[in-house]
């Protein structure tokens, strides 16, 4: 007998017909003789919904209500999926993310899991019954309910999986696997049958929506094997492992991420000292910085430029006006009309010319390169938003044929 985590997105139980549909994936799981433990996401788009809603109410929530608010989804989710797999006979109990036993860090709206007592999870197993968690949430040490961020479920489903040593956690999606670019988008895109820990979190990282950058971190520190799959088509997905070797594929994929904005602090003191008053004052609020380019330093000043999350371009803004006479620059300048178009694969450690091939597909598709970063296995591009499709399908010609 295997003990199986299956997680299901919300298109996969948007509604009546995908939620029976998801049962019986379930129950045929269980019925195979394992033990069955089920995440589930909010229904469809409740989570925007309720973000509309809260919108409706004020325009600066408070991020301990609005993870009371965003929690009920899932808990919807949970309550009707439990009930479609009663009625079709496969006995099952839904369970919140607390009690489930996530606890979490107090970070509202982007809490990170401390600990995970899995007592009653396995209890409920031991009573051969299908246990159907909450993804995305927990509690912080004041009892209050805390949600992981955008794509948590992930994060939930295989914290419990390195938790109860599962055999393997199946994400299910609508999509049938991880794909060399967005398919929906990429008529060409080719599924892949596998792909290793560091190139999945490349991808993830950088824009990729197919799985939760924290849960593939997770998976590699624990080691828990990943299938992405669909819930829709019943056919083998992509495993995400350790190692993988895909017939000596070069690049594994080709990934944009529009949730991007360049600030630029422009004739900062050449001095030392100045890096760590900006990035320290942007860490204080938990503001992820990305690409850095600090230009060579002239009549005693320097412009800095780097890349943070768009969603968080306003509020690095206001921290970095409020620090500006502290940093000295002259003044700040944000840009929101850009986009990271990046490239992942293990191979290129191995083979020169991948820079060269990928800034050549740029410059014959009369794309302009804004600022440049590059890893052992990624390079990156900020390019004008506008030209980013067109870019991601110029790049993935060059590479993937």
């Amino acid at each position: 007998m295997a003990l199986i985590v299956q997680k299901f997105g919300g298109s996969s139980v948007a509604d009546r017909e995908r939620i029976f549909n998801v049962a019986r994936i379930v129950a045929n799981t269980r019925n195979a003789g394992n033990d069955v433990v089920v995440v589930v996401s909010a229904q469809g788009d409740t989570t925007d919904e309720l973000i509309e809603k809260a919108a409706e109410i004020t325009h600066d929530p408070s991020q301990r209500e609005m993870d009371m608010l965003l929690s009920t989804g899932e808990q919807i989710s949970i309550a009707l999926l439990a009930m479609a797999l009663d009625s079709i006979g496969t006995p099952a109990i839904s369970l919140t993310g607390w009690q489930a036993g996530f606890r979490t860090n107090r970070a509202y709206t982007k809490a990170r899991i401390t600990k995970l007592d899995t007592e009653r999870i396995e209890s409920e197993l031991a009573r051969n019954r299908v246990v159907v968690v909450a993804g995305f949430q927990g509690l912080n040490r004041m009892d209050d309910i805390t949600t992981l961020g955008r794509g948590g479920s992930d994060t939930s489903a295989v914290a419990i999986a390195a938790a109860l040593h599962a055999d393997r956690c199946q994400i299910y999606t609508d999509v049938e696997g991880v794909y060399t670019a967005d398919p929906r988008h990429i008529k060409n895109a080719r599924k892949l049958q596998e792909i290793s820990f560091d190139e999945m979190l490349e991808l993830a990282s950088l824009g990729a929506q197919v799985l939760n950058n924290r849960s593939v971190e997770l998976a590699k520190k624990y080691g828990v094997e990943l299938e992405v799959l669909s819930s829709l088509n019943p056919i083998p997905g992509t495993i995400v492992k350790e190692v993988a070797d895909v017939e000596g594929m070069l690049i594994k994929g080709v990934a944009k991420d529009d949730n991007v904005a360049v600030i630029s602090i422009l004739e900062v003191p050449d001095v030392p000292g100045i890096s760590f008053k900006v990035f320290g004052a942007l860490a204080q609020k938990k503001i992820n910085v990305d690409i850095i380019l600090q230009s060579v330093g002239r009549d005693d000043s320097k412009d800095l430029t780097f890349t943070v999350p768009r969603s968080d371009a306003e509020l690095a803004l206001a921290v970095l006006r409020e620090n500006l006479s502290r940093i000295g620059g002259t003044d700040i300048k944000v840009d929101t009309g850009v986009a990271k178009v990046s490239i992942v694969g293990a191979g290129m450690q191995s083979h020169s010319g991948v820079a060269s091939s990928m800034f050549e597909a740029l410059y014959e598709a009369n794309v302009n390169i804004r600022m440049i970063s590059t890893s052992e296995i990624k390079i990156s591009v900020i390019i004008d938003q506008a030209e980013a499709d067109r870019a991601v399908a110029a790049i993935h010609s060059a590479f993937i044929h």
